[in-house]
């Protein structure tokens, strides 16, 4: 590495080939990513943290309904989720097609039961 040293108003400062200070920024990034990731991983595997399959985000992202999404996920059909949250299972059918709005509580309902945020089931509206 070529490293020039100049004093500039009495403060020293390093002058390098402008590769060689993106390279070092490079491998700096990628030593943050790695501890990120490290951070990350250790978050999961204590449970404070949950990973989300690729194919299921795929699929929010493509229009699909969070709350069907979430409630396949965590394998229950519509009468079990309406059971564990209280409410009809007509409510969940017509909550996740779109025809009806759900009052508050039973979003908070479902997403207690989902073991999510009420933002990770509510419609993108």
């Amino acid at each position: 590495m070529t490293v020039q040293i100049v004093e500039i108003g009495g403060q020293k400062i390093a002058m390098l080939p402008a590769e060689e200070f993106e390279r070092l920024v490079e491998q700096l990034e990628d030593r943050m990513d790695i501890a990120a990731a490290e951070r990350a991983e250790q978050r999961r595997l204590s449970g404070e943290e949950e990973f989300i399959p690729f194919e299921m985000v795929k699929s929010i992202m493509g229009g699909e309904n969070a709350l069907r999404a979430w409630r396949k996920y965590r394998g229950l059909t519509q009468d079990q989720l309406a059971t564990q949250a209280k409410v009809r299972s007509s409510t969940v059918s017509e909550i996740e097609t779109g025809k009806a709005q759900g009052k508050p509580s039973i979003w908070r309902a479902f997403a207690n039961v989902l073991n999510v945020s009420v933002d990770d089931i509510l419609p993108d509206e």
